[in-house]
């Protein structure tokens, strides 16, 4: 429960679903949590939440795709906490389920600009504020399909293979100033969104869970405590890695 006590982490997408659970299991590691997304009323809340428990959150509302918004993302975390120790780059999009013929580009545009763009940003900002910290841990959300394909995805899948790609190099870049990035690969989780995809049709309910051995979605919190984990001191010699929390989807 103190394994990032005195710490300041920052949390993206951070208004429901991973990113909430993110930022949750942040202040009940001891962390004061920075929560951003697009959307102020689910940001709020989550803060809020966070209060309720006794924690420390503030929130900043910040578009990823958005150079200016992320660097005053960071700053806020710096001016309110005085650094920045950790951060999950969470922020993402899945985009529509087409062909890879039928994409739109304006959509590979607009999914690639968040989910890889955003955690390019994103990394350019925190790494220096954590360098002036002495040191911190970076998780960037990819997927389980940044390590194998799915189809009619291909913008999905694109943008979160780039993501491991982007982590392992930051890692090699930072790791010897003391700053470790990793990425965390989820399998399909039960967020809002997956919830109503099951609840659409019992064929759909049965592929969700059928991709995975373990027959079941992850928990939101399940993959959050992966994530405070590549943050704490626990997972001090991990560094670059693209760690599966998917129920054993990518060996199946």
């Amino acid at each position: 429960m103190t394994a990032l006590l005195n710490k300041v982490a920052m949390v993206t997408g951070a208004g429901t679903g991973i990113g909430r659970a993110s930022a949750l299991a942040f202040a009940r590691a001891g962390a004061s949590v920075v929560v951003s997304d697009i959307d102020p009323d689910g940001g709020k809340a989550t803060v809020e939440e966070i209060l309720a428990a006794g924690g420390t959150a503030s929130f900043q509302p910040a578009d990823v795709t958005d150079p200016a918004q992320v660097g005053a993302l960071v700053a806020h975390a710096v001016d309110t906490y005085g650094g920045l120790h950790c951060a999950h780059n969470n922020a993402g999009v899945l985009g529509s389920s087409a062909k890879l013929v039928d994409v739109p580009e304006a959509e590979w545009a607009a999914v690639l600009s968040v989910n890889l763009t955003g955690v390019f940003l994103c990394m350019k900002h925190q790494i220096p504020a954590m360098l002036a910290a002495g040191g911190g841990s970076i998780v960037n959300t990819s997927s389980f399909s940044g390590l194998v394909a799915v189809p009619f995805a291909a913008a999905y899948v694109a943008s979160k293979h780039g993501v491991v790609g982007l982590t392992k190099a930051a890692a090699v870049e930072y790791g010897r100033k003391g700053v470790r990035v990793n990425a965390v690969c989820p399998g399909t989780t039960k967020t809002q969104m997956n919830i109503q995809r099951a609840e659409s049709s019992p064929d759909m309910a049965k592929a969700m869970t059928d991709i995975t051995p373990m027959r079941r979605l992850a928990e939101p919190e399940e993959i959050a405590d992966s994530v405070v984990w590549l943050c704490s001191d626990a997972a001090s010699f991990v560094n670059g890695h693209a760690l599966p929390v998917d129920g054993g989807a990518v060996a199946q």
